[in-house]
């Protein structure tokens, strides 16, 4: 009896050092797990400060207040009220005449170009829109808030170190000097960029804007949904619940898996091949980059529907067809109605895959440098990320504080799509 209970009592030492070296390896391994959770959101935190710390101050922009005089004999000298004479009126002579009305001291002609370059080369279209929307400004004298030059608007956000030497900085001493004194006058004022949301592209920064490049996104996102929804939707409900199993479908299926995993690159080259070597389409057109991302996100829409149809209960077939219902009004009126929701989820992810992708635009010609927002699909245009590709591009300081504002629009855009096909699947979907 004494030998049966040491030998118990051994075997019980055992299991116990046993389970102790188990539990400790789990806990080691949850560590790991949780670390890497917490490395990765850190990199992740990190990067998303990164972008904003740079973008934010872009969706403001800097503007000096001067009192324009509309002088009639530079807009109009005739005065006939002609649109065409108002149109073809030299206003940069306007508002470079109100800035040196403020420094008469300045002269030379370099010192009052660099007065004048204070100034965005935009500036004097804000006038210009404005006699063409209201002719009676002509001859009257108004205080008005014109858009700064890029550098003065990084001076003022304080992007140029001031104190650094001056062969180290864009703005000389000089030009500073006068920048604080308009600013002592109350005259430098910062304005929400309402620009940077509806203009197009531009070669000067503080003019350039996401417009065109938002209204090319919505016009591709348009031909990717009302193309690749009913075709990639028809084609899982035919390869799940009509279609014969054999090996022809077994192909299709391994192909569909197949070209959910091709480089997005290959799809660009496919689109150029086909739709504009081919048919004879337009480039840099929202039209073919549709098509194209249609080709990529239809994977992704057809994997997505097929499980959305596999995980209604089979027991909802068994019933349909139990009172006499036929195998299409089984699909369509009971089984189609529950995966709904599961398929517009993949939908929603494909469309924000779509959204973010850049490689196959680039080879379409969607890179090309597009200053008017597209009125259609057939226009020629570029998107967002490919907008970010080229300003990134550009060495300037300001284009750098714009990409990384276009960026945060994008990652805005890209995570309310997540946001929303998440919320989708929580709201409709039904478990068995």
């Amino acid at each position: 009896m004494n030998v049966a209970e040491g030998n118990r009592a051994r075997t019980i030492e055992k299991v116990n050092a046993s389970l102790a070296r188990r539990y400790a390896k789990e806990r080691r391994f949850r560590r790991l797990g949780l670390g890497a959770v917490i490395l990765g959101l850190l990199f992740v935190s990190m990067l998303f400060l990164d972008i904003v710390s740079k973008g934010y101050t872009a969706f403001v922009q800097t503007h000096i207040e001067l009192e324009v005089y509309f002088d009639p004999a530079v807009i109009d000298p005739g005065g006939s009220g002609d649109p065409d004479v108002l149109l073809r009126a030299d206003y940069r002579r306007l508002a470079q005449a109100a800035l040196r009305d403020l420094f008469a001291q300045v002269s030379g002609r370099r010192d009052i170009r660099d007065l004048n370059a204070i100034l965005s080369s935009g500036a004097h279209y804000q006038l210009l829109d404005m006699v063409m929307d209201d002719p009676s400004l002509v001859g009257t004298r108004q205080t008005l808030a014109l858009i700064a030059d890029d550098d003065i608007d990084m001076l003022v956000k304080g992007r140029i170190d001031r104190h650094a030497a001056p062969q180290d900085r864009r703005l000389s001493d000089r030009v500073i000097a006068w920048v604080d004194r308009l600013d002592a006058q109350g005259r430098v004022v910062k304005k929400f960029n309402t620009g940077f949301f509806t203009n197009g592209d531009s070669r000067e920064p503080e003019l350039a804007g996401i417009g065109g490049a938002a209204a090319g996104s919505f016009y591709m996102l348009l031909v990717t949904l009302a193309l690749s929804f009913p075709i990639g939707v028809a084609a899982a409900v035919y390869l799940e619940e009509f279609a014969p199993r054999n090996h022809w479908t077994d192909l299709v299926e391994v192909n569909i898996n197949n070209l959910a995993a091709v480089p997005s690159i290959v799809f660009g080259l496919l689109g150029l091949a086909m739709f504009i070597n081919l048919f004879g389409l337009p480039r840099s057109a929202p039209l073919v980059g549709g098509l194209v991302l249609t080709l990529m996100t239809l994977p992704t829409i057809i994997i997505s529907a097929r499980a959305s149809l596999k995980s209604v209960s089979p027991s909802i077939r068994e019933a349909a067809l139990g009172v006499g219902a036929s195998r299409m009004q089984t699909v369509f009126q009971h089984v189609l109605p529950l995966a709904m929701p599961g398929m517009l989820t993949g939908t929603i992810i494909g469309m924000a895959q779509a959204l973010g992708e850049t490689a196959p635009l680039l080879m379409i010609g969607m890179v090309a440098f597009i200053v008017d927002i597209p009125g259609g699909p057939m226009d020629p245009s570029t998107a967002l990320p490919v907008q970010v590709y080229l300003w990134a591009d550009n060495p300037e300081r300001a284009f750098v504080e714009r990409t990384s504002a276009a960026i945060m629009v994008l990652l805005a855009f890209l995570i309310a799509m997540n946001a929303f096909a998440v919320i989708m699947r929580r709201r409709f979907e039904r478990r068995w």
